[in-house]
């Protein structure tokens, strides 16, 4: 008679599996709080003690790392010397484990969970037992994910054993499932013990999304959550119209996120290729979308659109004058539903809490051969900022030149941002050097560069790119300062009654 270890946190659907189990002839074996379910379900069940000759110890935290458990998964079926040994030994094969561990996940992202209740939801025995298996998988069957039951049980009718195909990819999804959980492990002593680059780093992911491709036809692709406080995260959104986002849809939506959550008053952010292309703010949202739109009418058509008020019907008529891909937002009203949903192809995302930024995750780049690790770059300021020039700005070109900052400092480097009436009017992005992007941004302009402010992310290196802000009629600039030829382009300031700020830190984006 074959036998089956059954010991589970997740008790989903375990009574109807021991039960087939049992009907097909297998004994159960099982421990504390399984045990319990199963019996009160009218099973059969052997107490773990009866194998291992010796009672469950210490709170549970002792009860299968036994011989007895570990010699019926691990001998080799096929030596004789293991199959004798088994027999001197007294032990019995266990042919199937059925386990999945302790609550660590759901424990260590509790509001308010001590560090002793995280420490008992380390599961020990459990790993130790399903990695067993998972190395004898060539003869043992074991199962974590409860929707791996059916499949099992399927097999176990048809043939009277699992196929060994079958048993080699339950094995792939233990050894997943253990480095997951360690992973978590690890990084909660991390960040208890405030440690922000480990010698060794060990980032989790899970729940993955299948994508139709990646960011070109030719590339697969998958979409993973990473595990924690999501809240504010494409992750956590809710899609409530459309077909599946795709790679670009995910990178691009995710690239306006992140400059919304700069802005607290009413703000809108058009997003094309991984750029805005029209960032603005306003007294209402209304207002708002206006001067995000007026920014670029061109490049907005097939793009992303985020927003951090409610969507009302107004907005949601200009939204649907052009062609526009992703809508998120953190809530809409009926009626500008309504008006979204009549056209098929926008995808419509609902995210509660898009303002919240407090997360802790890595900002990571992959490379070849390795990966790039820093923190996200959260810091608007460092210190106050310096007025450079012999002429301060405004209060209402220092309000500008805020707006502009936050700007810039998501827009890909080199890059400028030209703002007026908290609006941007034009943007020079992704340029290999700097008075390229200023050239861009004031052709961008157009007549509204007149009396418009500039940020750039990174220091002027010549006084060329002043003198073309100068010549175009910019008012302020806001920038890091740092370079050796500062003066230079402070001089073109000065020359050209224009206020200039340094914020001593530069807010590069690659």
């Amino acid at each position: 008679m074959k036998r089956a270890l059954i010991s589970v946190w997740d008790k989903t659907g375990i009574v109807d599996f021991a039960k087939k189990l049992v009907d097909l002839g297998w004994e159960i074996i099982s421990t504390g709080g399984t045990k319990k379910t199963l019996k009160e379900a009218g099973l059969k069940v052997i107490d773990i003690s009866d194998i291992t000759g010796f009672p469950e110890a210490f709170d549970g935290r002792v009860k299968t790392l036994h011989p007895n458990i570990h010699g019926g998964l691990l001998y080799i079926r096929e030596n004789e010397e293991h199959v004798k040994t088994l027999e001197e030994l007294d032990m019995k094969p266990i042919d199937l484990v059925v386990n999945n561990l302790y609550p660590f996940k759901q424990t260590v992202l509790k509001e308010g969970v001590t560090h002793e209740e995280v420490i008992e939801n380390i599961d020990i025995g459990g790993p130790s037992m399903i990695r067993a298996a998972a190395k004898n998988y060539k003869y043992v069957t074991v199962i974590v994910d409860p929707k791996d039951y059916e499949k099992v049980i399927d097999e176990l009718r048809e043939n009277g054993e699992t196929s060994l195909e079958t048993r080699g990819n339950l094995a792939r999804k233990v050894f997943q499932y253990t480095s997951n959980y360690d992973s978590l492990i690890a990084n909660y002593f991390n960040e208890k013990d405030n440690i922000d680059f480990p010698d060794i780093i060990t980032l989790t992911f899970e729940e993955k999304v299948g994508l139709r491709y990646g960011e070109n036809p030719h590339q697969k692709a998958a979409f993973y959550r990473e595990v924690g406080d999501n809240r504010g995260t494409l992750t956590g959104a809710t899609q409530l119209h459309g077909k599946e986002l795709s790679f670009n849809n995910i990178n691009d939506t995710n690239g306006a996120l992140e400059i919304l959550k700069e802005f607290e008053e009413p703000t809108v952010v058009a997003v094309k290729h991984a750029n805005p292309c029209g960032i603005g703010s306003g007294e209402n949202l209304s207002e708002a979308y206006k001067k995000a739109y007026e920014s670029d009418k061109v490049s907005i058509f097939g793009g992303i659109i985020a927003a951090n008020r409610e969507v009302d019907e107004e907005v949601a008529e200009m939204i649907n004058s052009i062609f526009i891909e992703v809508v998120v937002a953190p809530s809409y009203t009926e009626k500008a539903l309504e008006i979204l949903k009549s056209k098929k192809n926008i995808r419509l995302l609902e995210l509660k809490d898009i303002m919240k930024n407090d997360y802790k995750s890595y900002d990571v780049k992959k490379v070849l051969g390795g990966i790039l690790v820093q923190e996200r770059d959260t810091v608007l300021l460092k210190e106050d900022l310096e007025v450079v020039t012999k002429r301060k700005p405004t209060e209402e070109e220092l309000e500008e030149l805020m707006f502009a900052w936050k700007a810039v400092k998501n827009v890909k480097s080199n890059s400028v941002v030209l703002v007026k009436d908290k609006g941007t009017i034009g943007i020079g992005m992704g340029q290999t050097n700097r008075i390229w992007a200023v050239e861009q941004a004031i052709e961008h302009s157009g007549e509204k560069v007149k009396g418009s402010v500039l940020a750039s992310d990174g220091f002027f290196p010549f006084g060329d790119s002043v003198e073309a802000l100068a010549k175009a009629g910019v008012t302020a600039v806001i920038q890091p300062g740092g370079s050796i030829r500062d003066e230079e382009s402070i001089k073109a300031a000065d020359e050209n009654n224009m206020a200039m700020v340094f914020t001593h830190m530069r807010h590069f984006k690659h």
